[in-house]
């Protein structure tokens, strides 16, 4: 049977200039391309799902202009059911401005919008016991802790996309997650302090599974993913790839990581495909016409079948 997800949380316009390599100043710097397409967290999750095969809603809101319009189309055509994608006359939609270097890195100017109501009283919450898993990042938290509890209450996974969030959003979201996947970015702001070492990230790992996650876990890039649960310390190694642009790398991630777990796939293998995935969307444009097919990445895993899970030393 397809699985049936809700992604809830961030939509952003990306605004995408592609260049040789990221400025350190000011100045004046040549594209080589431009792109205009849709991002955000939970809206890249639900479209990574979407071209993963499941059946997946989009639970957000952006404002009634003409990002907004685009934003909801463009989704609509990737096949996510965006029935509660609300437009919100007078406000303004979140907008980034992204600069790619040549060697796939980049830099991210993002506006987060104005007048997005944060009450999520409208959600049609009576739908989640009917869904597999629930995806939500810490950009609407209001929402995010209403759909969290009510899908603990039913018994279905969760998954947080633990970026950059107050001590007050990490409080209230954490002790009602399941899974909880951080960007290094987002564990440092988690943590309060740096988490440059091992040492640093499993202290601040442990910390997270303390407040009642049963997974936790930092994505780190090429270095690949550093994650705890009941079973102890493990490490995903990163699929070697020709990077392109790695925008949206970690929001696909966590779109295929909580297919994988609609599906009941233990940890390390969920943790190994989102891996594959991400990895693929990276060898293309923007942040979501490269997310591979469930064939090509399943194809992608056997031809490097030795890049499995290792436990940590």
């Amino acid at each position: 049977m397809q699985p049936k997800l809700i992604c809830v949380g961030n939509t952003t316009l990306d605004r995408v200039w592609l260049i040789d390599r990221l400025p350190s100043g000011g100045g004046k710097f040549p594209a080589h391309d431009y792109l205009e397409l849709g991002g955000g967290m939970a809206a890249n999750a639900a479209v990574a799902v979407a071209r993963l095969g499941g059946a997946c809603a989009y639970w957000g809101r952006a404002g009634d202009d003409s990002a907004g319009r685009v934003m909801l189309a463009e989704m609509a055509a990737y096949g996510v059911d965006v029935s509660q994608f609300r437009l919100i006359p007078d406000a303004r939609s979140s907008v980034s401005g992204i600069m790619v270097g040549g060697d796939g890195e980049r830099m991210i100017v993002n506006f987060r919008g104005e007048g997005l109501d944060t009450d999520p009283g409208w959600l049609p919450m009576a739908q989640i016991p009917g869904c597999d898993a629930l995806h939500g990042d810490v950009r609407w938290p209001e929402a995010a802790a209403l759909c969290f509890a009510a899908a603990r209450m039913h018994r279905i996974p969760t998954v947080l996309d633990g970026e950059i969030a107050s001590a007050e959003v990490f409080g209230m979201l954490l002790p009602l997650v399941d899974h909880a996947i951080f960007s290094e970015p987002g564990l440092r702001a988690f943590a309060g302090g740096a988490t440059d070492s091992d040492e640093a990230r499993l202290t601040a790992l442990r910390r997270v599974r303390s407040l009642g996650c049963r997974v936790a876990a930092v994505t780190r890039g090429r270095e690949g993913v550093l994650w705890i649960d009941e079973a102890g310390v493990h490490r995903q190694t990163a699929f070697a790839v020709e990077v392109v642009d790695t925008t949206g790398a970690g929001d696909v991630f966590h779109g295929a990581y909580a297919l994988a777990i609609a599906e009941g796939s233990m940890v390390d293998v969920a943790m190994r495909f989102a891996s594959a995935v991400s990895a693929l969307k990276c060898t293309g444009k923007g942040g979501r016409a490269a997310i591979p097919t469930r064939e090509r990445t399943l194809q992608f895993i056997r031809e490097r079948e030795g890049a499995g899970p290792a436990p940590a030393p």
